[in-house]
């Protein structure tokens, strides 16, 4: 009897990650054996090249007991049917009495190999995918099945035949153990929130491989797969409660990709590729907020370097006018104009223009601030107060030029000088600033407050529902919960309590429900709360039926989404 089982999430939905966790032991992202579920439960669909997928059929009466990102059970009068992940390539099974498993390709073409999706011998069904290379295969005996992935088909098969033989009770308490170590929430149901959060942080996390010499995360295993530099550090603030020494590698993993002239790389992959842009500067925030669990100062004294050197990058190369106020690369893609800046196809960058952009000069100016705590805490008296100099200054040119007396709001200053017009979530970053006058906090509560701009059924919305452009497509609209945590901290050190206790209720409150309704929680919400998170846009029209490969939408089982609720569930207020 495992016990804690009663704690864990319940709810399922199609495109929620079910994948062997790096916490557990080796991953392979090459391989792309990552599942979601399919849109009869409990289908998996495997994202290899090819897409394999498990079909499984229940008796009617048969209902979800548990799922996390690694184990799942369903139970009814006929037994239990049972998964449990005992290897990166190996997903193993007991099931109920009249249960149907069978495997094939999701998608038929002509030319299919003659030993694909077919029983081979008793109990043993192949895919073989022959422009890849790679076999899937699903062992059955008796109650027992397995399904996995190999290079070879000997490989293959072998795997499987071996998980025929795992204790499936061993191998879901073992994957489980991680999250049920976290407090208990006296809610039941905000803690089976947390266990879902937890799952979600648990199924995207990776162990070393190719390129990565320690653990890493991703912000999904479908369709991302790769490391993302300020996803990294808001994964990492729930890590450093679930387990602070692997979030230190998560960050460490982030901070050994730069480069020889001080870049950090947006995105990397685990076989070597990175992108040519960066992203918002708040590694120092991460690696200070891991400190402060882990309470290693060695872990300050090996990232101190490579964030004096990320930073000062940024100061040479973000600031083409040499105004001393930075700002983003900007792309010739439409849909992704800025996307240093994480806000992709935010109205703010339409004018294909750099402007002198709020969040990265007070994303700057915290980092500078952290920095200076770092070189504090190691007695490097000298340099700490260099850094503080520099956070201070830099914050007073963003009060000097991007304020607005007449909205009493923050914006990006236009090349032109004037100031942008669109009213944007990040004009309520200030807040995270030490030298915010009070004025202007008066000013930016007043605007959240606002029923004409932010002040909507979910908030805060990345632009006004005032604005002309306001849509459900990403950055033009929706909420999404990091902007929100990062306001909440900011009415926190302005001393905004009550503000704060509203906006993190109502984040909560948005996350849990839409997995009560759908089983996974979503990159981002229409922040009106008219449309669903399935049916918002993503760059462009949904495109239904839902299909990740044919169109990406507000993206399931969403890491920093994940993290940061859980975050705001584990933290007090």
């Amino acid at each position: 009897m495992i016990l804690g089982l009663e704690r864990l999430p319940n709810r399922i939905g199609e495109g929620g990650l079910f994948a062997f966790s790096g916490m557990d032991g080796p991953t392979n992202t090459a391989s792309r054996f990552v599942a979601t579920w399919g849109e009869r439960l409990p289908d998996l669909l495997f994202h290899t090249l090819r897409r394999r997928r498990l079909s499984i059929t229940l008796p009617a009466d048969f209902s979800v007991s548990y799922v996390t990102g690694d184990v799942c059970s369903w139970v009814g009068a006929a037994g239990a049917l049972t998964l449990a992940y005992t290897h990166w390539h190996t997903l193993a099974g007991e099931a109920c009495e009249g249960c149907g498993i069978t495997l094939g390709f999701a998608e038929e073409t002509a030319g299919d190999a003659a030993d694909s999706g077919v029983e081979a011998a008793p109990g043993l069904m192949l895919t073989r995918d022959s422009q890849a290379g790679d076999w899937v295969v699903l062992a059955r005996q008796e109650r027992s099945f397995a399904v996995s992935f190999g290079s070879s088909r000997e490989e293959a098969v072998a795997r499987a035949q071996a998980g025929l033989a795992v204790s499936i009770e061993e191998t879901v308490a073992e994957r489980v153990a991680p999250c049920l170590r976290l407090p208990l929430l006296q809610d039941p149901s905000l803690d089976r929130l947390l266990q879902k959060c937890a799952s979600v942080m648990k199924v995207n996390t990776l162990a070393a491989e190719a390129g990565m010499k320690q653990h890493w995360s991703t912000p999904d295993r479908v369709p991302h797969k790769d490391m993302w530099l300020w996803d990294t550090v808001y994964h990492s603030l729930a890590m450093n409660v679930l387990d602070p020494e692997l979030s230190c590698q998560c960050l460490f993993t982030m901070l050994e990709a730069q480069q020889e002239d001080g870049m950090i790389p947006h995105q990397i992959s685990a076989s070597g590729w990175r992108s040519k842009i960066t992203q918002p500067p708040i590694l120092a925030w991460g690696i200070w907020e891991n400190f402060r669990h882990l309470g290693k100062p060695e872990a300050l004294a090996y990232a101190l370097p490579y964030l004096e050197r990320y930073l000062e990058w940024s100061l040479r190369h973000r600031d083409v006018n040499g105004n001393g106020l930075l700002e983003w690369d900007i792309a010739g893609d439409v849909m992704c104009r800025s996307g240093e800046s994480g806000m992709d196809n935010s109205s703010r960058f339409d004018k294909a223009v750099k402007v002198d952009a709020v969040d990265f000069n007070v994303f700057m100016a915290r980092d500078m601030h952290y920095l200076s705590e770092i070189c504090r805490e190691l007695g490097q008296e000298e340099k700490a107060a260099v850094w503080a100099d520099r956070a201070e200054k830099l914050s007073q040119l963003i009060q000097a030029h991007l304020w607005s007396e007449t909205d009493q709001f923050y914006y990006d200053l236009e090349p032109e000088g004037g100031l942008s017009p669109v009213k944007a979530v990040s004009g309520f970053l200030p807040l995270l600033l030490d030298d915010l006058p009070e004025q202007h906090t008066e000013g930016l509560v007043r605007m959240l407050k606002d029923p004409l701009h932010f002040l909507t059924a979910c908030p805060v919305p990345s632009i006004a529902v005032s604005q002309p452009e306001w849509s459900t497509d990403m950055w033009r609209g929706p909420t999404w919960i990091n902007m929100n945590v990062l306001i909440i901290l900011g009415l926190r050190k302005q001393g905004r309590r009550e503000e704060a206790v509203w906006l993190k209720q109502k984040t909560i409150d948005l996350v849990q429900k839409y997995y009560l309704k759908y089983g996974v929680v979503f990159e981002y919400y229409d922040s009106t709360d008219r449309v669903d998170p399935v049916d918002c846009d993503r760059k462009g029209p949904r495109r239904k039926p839902y299909d990740i490969r044919a169109k990406i939408d507000s993206i399931r089982d969403y890491h920093w989404t994940a993290a940061l609720t859980a975050f705001l569930l584990l933290e007090e207020d």
